[in-house]
């Protein structure tokens, strides 16, 4: 399955929308999306991962990473509405207790897609 992935920027954050797995194969696309959205300016990124299916430790690295950047430019990074195959990865790993997790797309202050998916 492809990763699709959308994004929009506001002030100092950006909405990063994903779909599909987030995996060896498709992390790459994802840490670069994550890094330009940073380099732009933003410092707090929202991840929107509603219609994210499957993501494996390569894909939590790569968020690890990009939260661990968000928070030197003292920003942070959120994971909005993780499905619950995601979520149960969180929680075996604990990294539901190191992210900031949002239950529902409702506390998305944008809705990204407005730019084309890369």
């Amino acid at each position: 399955m492809e990763l699709k992935i959308s994004s929009q920027s506001r002030a100092d954050y950006a909405v990063v929308a994903v779909s599909g797995e987030i995996d060896l194969y498709t992390a790459p696309q994802l840490h670069s999306e994550l890094v330009d959205a940073l380099d732009d300016g933003a410092r707090r990124l929202i991840i929107d991962m509603s219609r994210v299916e499957f993501c494996d430790s390569t894909g939590m690295n790569v968020l690890l990473s990009a939260m661990k950047r968000a928070r030197e430019k003292e920003g942070d990074l959120e994971l909005v509405a993780p499905k619950p195959a995601v979520m149960k990865i969180l929680e075996v790993t604990g990294l539901n207790a190191v992210f900031t997790l949002k239950d529902s797309t409702d506390s998305l202050p944008i809705t990204a897609g407005t730019n084309a998916a890369k």
